[in-house]
């Protein structure tokens, strides 16, 4: 797996953003390696996830029932005060675990929380939080030193990790660990297991190259540049597509709890698995290839979410081209502009690059030389009194005159 680089600082989406504006000295560099339990340690670790699936649920429960019956509000802090009583009369399940654990699990219902008031506030489509079956709760985050710790691979190939409550765990460090470790995490997918190490670094800053760059996402290509530089789209999940609805088709039709839809269950996880690393490794090789021969990046802060939303309507209302929609939306998914977004802010924090983000709307219908609004008669072109262009390339360009990178006319948005 490759190195997830995370900067220190979060940032808002949908706004412009430099990364200038970020911690200049110090970033967070996560590492991913892959963990082989024991069956002892496997199944401890197995009930580790579901106490804290269940401290998660509770914690759950407490808030909605607070809020349906006095029309009260609870906070992180309020749960977490009660810890102390809950592993006090619970000392062979919660009081097992590490406290600083259970509050980073608090903290992750609070977030949810949080994110879920922030969708009400603005108008969005908002779904209350939901208990956790024990199948989806797959992680759990230790602070370094206090209930988990990280012990790198001096001379052979194995490294350690250590969890309270679990055990030592053998761990398969392909590559160097840089930096102070900050937090451990244990997680689950499928039947393999990972442990996530967050480290803080200093940057590196780059030398500078002089080149400067709007880069316009899309579906037909993956990425083109303002300078002309083009990304073809892999498409790994329609590679995939084929063998994904036969094993589907075919777990369908397995009796529920038979050991061949067991079978069929665990092979579906694996090409899904294969997908978003094959995904993940392109993301970070194409920023890696941007960050590395760029000094300023532009891109447009889309909101995937509300672009990827199903055209079904409703009985009264049915939506029109819903089989073209959905395929568009399969497609914008499987580019996966998000983490690429994110992946590419990330390294350029890390190497002092600057990385803005920018309003989206009209840069693809808009000329870059003169600011008219074209004609669009293929996806692949507009057509502009200045003439025909491509209109990925348009729009990349328009994308680094926002930013300020650009030398196009056309007003900023």
């Amino acid at each position: 797996m490759l190195t997830k680089v995370v900067p220190a600082t979060r940032q808002r989406p949908g706004t412009v953003t430099h990364t200038d504006d970020l911690d200049p000295v110090q970033v967070k560099r996560a590492y991913k390696f892959r963990v082989y339990p024991t069956r002892p340690q496997e199944s401890r670790a197995v009930r580790l996830l579901a106490d804290h699936c269940d401290l998660y649920n509770a914690a759950l429960a407490e808030r909605r029932e607070a809020w349906r019956m006095r029309k009260a509000s609870i906070s992180y802090g309020d749960q977490s005060a009660q810890l102390r009583e809950i592993r006090a009369a619970d000392p062979h399940g919660q009081g097992r675990h590490s406290f600083t654990a259970q509050q980073q699990t608090l903290r992750r219902l609070g977030r949810t929380f949080g994110a879920f008031f922030k969708r009400v506030r603005a108008g969005q489509q908002a779904g209350y939080p939901r208990f956790k079956p024990y199948q989806r709760f797959d992680q759990v985050l230790f602070v370094a030193g206090d209930g988990a710790k990280w012990e790198p691979a001096t001379g052979g190939r194995w490294a350690y990790a250590r969890f309270q409550a679990v055990g030592r765990l053998k761990v398969n460090q392909h590559r160097a660990v840089q930096g102070r470790v900050k937090t451990v995490q244990l997680k689950r997918e499928s039947r393999r297991w990972y442990v996530i190490v967050v480290t803080e670094v200093e940057a590196a800053p780059l030398p500078a190259t002089g080149r400067a760059v709007g880069v316009d996402v899309g579906v037909a290509r993956f990425a083109t540049t303002s300078d002309g530089e083009v990304v073809p789209n892999p498409r790994f999940l329609d590679q995939a597509r084929a063998r994904i609805t036969d094993l589907e088709r075919r777990k369908a039709r397995a009796k529920p709890g038979s050991g061949n839809r067991r079978r069929l269950r665990r092979r579906l996880a694996r090409e899904w698995r294969t997908v978003r690393n094959q995904r993940r490794d392109f993301h970070h090789k194409t920023a890696r290839a941007l960050v590395d021969t760029c000094d300023a990046l532009a891109l447009e802060a889309l909101r995937v979410a509300n672009m990827t939303k199903s055209a079904k309507g409703t009985v009264e209302d049915p939506g029109r081209n819903v089989r073209a929609k959905a395929g568009l939306n399969r497609s914008i998914l499987d580019a996966g502009w998000g983490q690429f977004t994110t992946i590419l802010t990330a390294k350029a924090a890390s190497a002092g690059r600057r990385v803005v983000l920018v309003n989206p709307v009209r840069t693809s219908i808009d000329c870059h030389a003169c600011g008219a609004s074209c004609a669009r008669p293929r996806q692949d072109t507009v057509i502009c009194p200045c003439g025909a262009m491509d209109a990925d390339l348009n729009g990349a360009r328009n994308i680094a005159t926002r930013a300020g990178l650009g030398s196009g006319r056309a007003l900023v948005a």
